[in-house]
């Protein structure tokens, strides 16, 4: 193989390897949080369309797709980015969709009684993997840098970025699988759970949103990363995975009962 084509391999792949959001863990864990708190209706519904899958099962699904050209239509359906200085209200939208529009068009497919079910099938398994990305913060931020793509960091002294720290690093250096990440959310009370489940997906996305500035503000570019960091945000992302999967159960209760 030439030099030269070594050397774009090598420059794509950072790039390249950032794309799985909140990582395999992350969305399982997502997935597995919302299965507990399913209706008993909500459930059976679930399981005649996923063909006895779980929720964790298909979290990964959105980006297992992304590498089939059939599928390139949905890849800005992943994120939604506004300036700091505006709103998603008053920022020019994407004519290609993003995050926000994503969800609301799945929920609004899975209620439609007129849905066929493998085309419900279909978008109940992005639904599911949506969920999971706006509750990841830099999924609801910058186009300057692609959601943090382009903000270089350290971590752990190995050069990456701010959107691969977020999607992966964090959980990955806890180590701990998706169902122990399920198994030890915080306790919560029934008033508590209702609170998380409030609002509307618009509010959902802001509140990351909120959390997304914080993380720019508490950030530096070139910053070294480490424990300090893991420390500082690993209860974060532990909350922003339970959050998720609460939500998610919200939604899925409300459109199958």
């Amino acid at each position: 193989m030439k030099p030269w084509l070594l050397l774009i391999i090598f420059l794509m792949f950072p790039i390249m390897s950032s794309a799985a959001d909140w990582g395999r863990t992350g969305h399982r864990a997502t997935g597995e949080i919302a299965q507990e708190y399913l209706t008993k209706k909500a459930k059976r519904a679930i399981e005649t369309l996923l063909d006895g899958k779980s929720l964790a099962l298909v979290s990964t699904y959105a980006d297992e797709i992304k590498s089939d050209a059939l599928y390139k239509d949905y890849a800005p359906w992943h994120y939604v980015n506004f300036p700091f200085d505006s709103t998603y209200d008053t920022h020019p939208k994407s004519d290609k969709g993003d995050l926000y529009k994503a969800i609301l068009t799945c929920v609004e497919i899975l209620k439609d009684t007129e849905t066929p079910m493998d085309k419900k099938a279909f978008h109940l398994k992005l639904l599911v993997h949506f969920m999971g990305d706006l509750h990841q913060p830099l999924h609801v931020g910058i186009a300057d840098d692609r959601g943090g793509n382009q903000f270089q960091v350290r971590w752990f002294d190995e050069g990456t970025n701010l959107h691969s720290v977020w999607d992966e690093k964090i959980l990955d250096s806890y180590e701990m699988s998706y169902t122990e990440l399920a198994a030890n959310t915080k306790r919560l009370s029934k008033e508590e759970v209702a609170k998380i489940r409030r609002g509307t997906v618009k509010d959902w996305m802001n509140e990351s949103r909120e959390l997304c500035v914080q993380v720019y503000n508490t950030t530096a570019l070139g910053q070294d990363l480490g424990y300090g960091y893991m420390y500082q945000y690993v209860d974060v992302v532990r909350a922003q995975l339970q959050k998720g999967g609460i939500r998610l159960s919200a939604l899925l209760n409300d459109i199958f009962g």
